[in-house]
């Protein structure tokens, strides 16, 4: 069950650079609810983060929690707002999606 803890906080960071990189196109009012919601999305995640790493080991919880959130956020970064695909940037985004994969398997 922590496990899916971890991956819900991991997408919620995901959610925090969303809306920081939302915020930073907008301006006034839109600009502050980017930031309110930047707020509650990083309170979710640290929240959940830490419930999570009640039971699982410390670096590993980090770690994935970690790389959920650039993965996340370079994929944000590409389909929303049109960041470049390059060939090496999407190759080391596989091998840090398969170094998250192997901290989980060595994980107890």
């Amino acid at each position: 069950m922590n496990w899916l803890i971890l991956i819900i906080a991991g997408l919620f960071e995901v959610a925090f650079a969303f809306c920081s990189g939302k915020a930073k196109e907008s301006a006034g009012n839109e600009m502050y609810l980017w930031y309110a919601g930047f707020l509650v999305a990083l309170a979710i995640s640290m929240g959940l983060l830490i419930k999570a790493m009640q039971s699982l080991p410390i670096g590993t919880a980090y770690a994935v929690w970690t790389g959920i959130g650039a993965v996340g956020t370079v994929l944000v970064g590409i389909f929303v707002f049109k960041e470049p695909t390059t060939f090496l940037r999407v190759f080391f985004l596989l091998t840090l999606v398969l170094s998250i994969v192997g901290l989980k398997a060595v994980s107890h």
